[in-house]
């Protein structure tokens, strides 16, 4: 009896998908827990596995044909047989065998002291003419090849004909070409979401900079023990930014609330969204409760999102809520921007390139590890002074990393 194949049970906030791609064939057969299709929301991208073992007998609903929430997608026979997937020409993998046999013949040819000399010249074998027993390659034929070469290249272009005179560059009139694809529902979503919160908000930003030194210098010291405690979590810089953050959150509710409608609504826990770059666009997977998590839990919890947004294994819990959003452009080497506001989130902070720069210590000009923050806000809810004063609450405790042990 065929077995129905569903797609996924959306959330609310999801009004439906779109098929991305078909990885069966009707007709092939299907092993149990084999992905069968992706399906693209606004938000990140859905896998269908097969339910049993069996043959894909029906396709219902094509690729890029939008869907609704646990809609009939396909048909499966659980436990029939079906074609194998296609594999290469008859004739094309005969040549194949065919060319990897000579190769191999030939290299069977060259002795131990000729091969050497082929690789470190980069020589094709086949063209060498070997005098040893049975046509087999020696040093010598090796060495007479190369000495013969120039002689043939000299010769080769002895013949050739003296270049023409030069003409005038010939007008190109080869086809220019395009290319339209349509737009992705991702990204089409996220072009909405950023078009929506520079017109629908009030959107202002507030740089300052940093002096990476300290954090630097306490990540440097205490790196390899730290990985070595807690499993092999590596310790960056995203865990003590989100802990700051977490801490000046406290201290400015305003930055931590967010606007809906004529109501302001002020969170009473951190929940951090951390932007990730992924093929199919820029996502924010949040950090639940960061404020109660440690920077191991930070770290790794970051590491977790980061690889599975890139292998579209996120969830739509994952993305869903965030009271505040941090974004790293310094990992792609940006030295400064103004992140875009992720409504209804009235702030976000943008982390950038750690570059080494002259500044005033103790009426010394010495060379730091300087890094701009800039802290873009919503000016309808946040005043300029409590944005100016969120983002040194920031700096100040990065710049003495033990206030944020001591909350201080």
């Amino acid at each position: 009896m065929a077995q129905d194949i569903k797609a996924p049970s959306f959330p609310e906030s999801v009004a439906d998908g779109e098929i991305a791609a078909w990885h069966k064939k009707e007709g092939e057969s299907v092993a149990r827990d084999e992905l069968l299709v992706e399906i693209e929301t606004d938000k990140v991208v859905m896998e269908v596995v097969a339910p049993a073992d069996g043959v894909l007998t029906k396709i219902l609903v094509g690729e890029g044909e939008t869907i609704l929430s646990e809609q009939l997608l396909a048909e499966l026979e659980p436990g029939a047989v079906g074609t194998a997937p296609a594999t290469e020409e008859p004739a094309a993998a005969a040549a194949a065998a065919e060319s990897d046999t000579a190769d191999a013949d030939t290299e069977a040819l060259l002795g131990p002291a000729a091969r050497q000399l082929v690789e470190e010249h980069k020589l094709d074998p086949r063209q060498i003419v070997g005098t040893g027993k049975g046509g087999r390659v020696t040093k010598e034929d090796v060495l007479k090849h190369i000495k013969s070469a120039p002689k043939a290249a000299a010769a080769k272009a002895a013949a050739k004909p003296e270049p023409a005179a030069a003409k005038e560059p010939a007008q190109v009139t080869g086809e220019r070409v395009e290319k339209r694809v349509p737009m992705t529902r991702m990204r089409a979503r996220i072009a909405e979401r950023l078009l929506h919160a520079s017109q629908e908000t009030a959107m202002l930003t507030t740089f300052n900079e940093v002096n990476m030194a300290p954090v630097m210098e306490l990540r440097s010291k205490y790196k390899d023990q730290f990985e070595k405690t807690h499993n092999g979590t590596r310790l960056g810089f995203m865990g003590f930014f989100v802990k700051a953050c977490c801490e000046a959150l406290k201290r400015f509710p305003e930055v931590n609330a967010s606007i809906d409608g004529n109501d302001v609504v002020y969170h009473g826990y951190q929940d951090v969204g951390v932007a990730v770059s992924t093929p199919g666009g820029l996502v924010v997977p949040v950090l639940r409760d960061a404020d109660f998590m440690s920077l191991a839990d930070i770290e790794a919890a970051v590491k977790d999102l980061g690889l599975r947004a890139r292998d579209n294994k996120l969830t739509i819990d994952d993305m869903t809520g965030g009271t505040f959003t941090v974004t790293n452009g310094g990992v792609f080497g940006s030295l400064l921007s103004t992140p875009i506001l992720n409504p209804p989130q009235t702030g976000i902070l943008g982390m950038h390139k750690i570059q080494e720069r002259p500044v005033a210590v103790d009426g010394k000009v010495v060379i730091q590890p300087m890094m701009y923050l800039a802290l873009s806000y919503d000016h309808r809810l946040i005043d300029g002074k409590t944005a100016v004063q969120f983002l040194v609450a920031v700096k100040d405790l990065i710049e003495d990393p033990a206030r944020i042990l001591l909350q201080l």
